[in-house]
């Protein structure tokens, strides 16, 4: 048994006909009928009912055609592995951003990840700290970028960086000329 016997025998229990399934497969009639006939007397059964007009499946060959095409999506996966285990940067990595940083650091940061990684499909989800810490859990992302404190367990932090903030006041504010600002500062202060 051979994978391209069963892709022949879901090919003829799709199309009804042994002539368009040899066409869909891109091999001759004979070719396609000879490795049924060989399927068929190494399983020791009938797959279809043939007859001049119309080819229909036995209640067996129903039982072997539903499971030929489990086997055949399974081999699919194994080439899919295969293709990813290629190269881990071929594989999707899913990227969450909580939602005031995305438009700043998504400009800069897809560059630079197209081209050191051309081939790597991105997934961006941009949402709350919550969402992205339970879609992080769940593996639904790879690496999620939020905003400090946070801190949770089972979830590794790295420092990413440190961005200034500023205060504005108007000149004539009692903080104008001042270079910086305590938290004691800020909390005197009428907001």
């Amino acid at each position: 048994m051979t994978l391209s016997e069963l892709r022949f025998v879901v090919a003829v229990a799709r199309e009804k006909n042994f002539r368009r399934a040899a066409e869909k497969c891109f091999v001759s009639q004979p070719a396609l009928s000879l490795a049924i006939k060989k399927l068929e007397e190494e399983l020791g059964l009938s797959l279809f009912e043939r007859n001049r007009s119309e080819v229909s499946i036995t209640p067996v060959g129903q039982l072997i055609i539903n499971q030929a095409n489990v086997v055949l999506d399974e081999a699919a996966k194994i080439k899919e592995l295969a293709f990813q285990g290629d190269s881990q940067l071929k594989q999707p990595f899913s990227l969450g951003l909580i939602y005031s940083i995305a438009p700043y650091l998504l400009p800069l940061m897809i560059p630079i990840l197209r081209k050191d990684s051309p081939e790597m499909p991105l997934e961006v989800e941009e949402n709350i700290t919550k969402n992205l810490e339970e879609n992080l859990r769940k593996g639904k992302l790879d690496a999620a970028i939020i905003a400090l404190p946070f801190d949770a367990p089972g979830i590794e932090c790295v420092h990413l960086y440190d961005e200034p903030f500023v205060v504005i006041v108007p000149t004539k504010h009692i903080w104008a000329d001042k270079k910086s600002l305590s938290t004691q500062d800020v909390g005197m202060e009428r907001v």
